[in-house]
């Protein structure tokens, strides 16, 4: 496993477990805890959720899922922004510890801007970091001027994490985000790095596929993990996809692999709003 440096003296691993639609259905429970568990088996133990996935469902199966296994596992969720109120962050992190059965979170995040005031849920990062109930706090879904904004206030600048929506045909972070963060030392989490799926008949991925007998998903992740300052979550619900993701951390672009995919999805060329699925 390749590493992120995290608040200058903590490790992120670069690639992870998503859970973002796991929890939603009873029937698929057993595939989905089996699929988290064979993902640890295989060293992913970066694991995403959140308190609005499934309505607490994601964070119930991964709780089942690293059972016996805490540390295994950098455990990551998210507070809703209407709950991000300093009280509401607090009581929202105690169920999300309930459902996920540990005594704290690795990193905590605002799953994206809201109207509550920063300095709110930043007081409750705090307090919930310096009771152990999380270990860090960060963002999620913040553009640049988000981004800013969230420095300018008090104890913004220990946030450790920006997650963001960010593949192949999703790269308008490039243009400032990415930049922004790099310099102040902030990891990407990349979202979606095979957006949810729909870049893998794109004839050009499929071609540098060939080239190294991968899957198109496993070159569109090992795209994301080649950036600078990066990590991804993709979600797998199966055991097979899990491995078949755990595969991408092996695969090294190409000089011509990279040109291919650039041609085929450029960078941007100016500023965009940050997308959001």
């Amino acid at each position: 496993m390749r590493y992120l440096e995290l608040g200058g003296h903590d490790r992120l691993p670069v690639l992870g477990q998503g859970t973002w639609h796991m929890g939603e259905r009873e029937r698929e429970r057993t595939a989905e805890v089996s699929a988290l568990r064979h993902g640890l088996d295989l060293g992913l133990g970066l694991i995403d959720t959140a308190e609005m996935y499934g309505d607490g469902g994601a964070e119930a199966v991964v709780g089942e899922a690293i059972a016996g296994r805490r540390d295994e596992v950098f455990l990551v969720s998210k507070v809703l922004p209407h709950n991000a109120s300093e009280n509401g962050t607090i009581t929202a992190c105690e169920r999300s510890l309930s459902r996920l059965r540990t005594g704290h979170i690795d990193l905590y995040l605002l799953h994206w801007p809201g109207r509550i005031p920063l300095g709110e849920t930043l007081s409750a990062f705090v307090r919930l970091r310096e009771e152990g109930k999380i270990r860090h706090f960060g963002v999620s879904n913040f553009d640049t001027g988000d981004m800013s904004r969230l420095w300018s206030a008090p104890h913004g600048p220990e946030s450790a994490v920006n997650q963001v929506l960010y593949n192949l045909t999703r790269r308008g972070p490039e243009f400032e985000l990415l930049p922004w963060c790099g310099r102040e030392g902030v990891p990407v989490m990349a979202y979606s790095p095979i957006e949810q799926g729909r870049l893998l008949a794109d004839p050009v991925l499929r071609e540098v596929a060939l080239r190294h007998e991968a899957s198109p998903a496993q070159i569109a992740i090992a795209w994301v993990l080649s950036r600078r300052g990066v990590c991804a979550i993709p979600k797998a619900a199966t055991a097979a996809h899990v491995g078949q993701n755990a595969a991408a951390l092996g695969i090294e672009l190409s000089a011509r692999d990279i040109a291919e995919l650039d041609d085929r999805f450029p960078a941007p060329r100016r500023a965009t709003p940050l997308e959001i699925l």
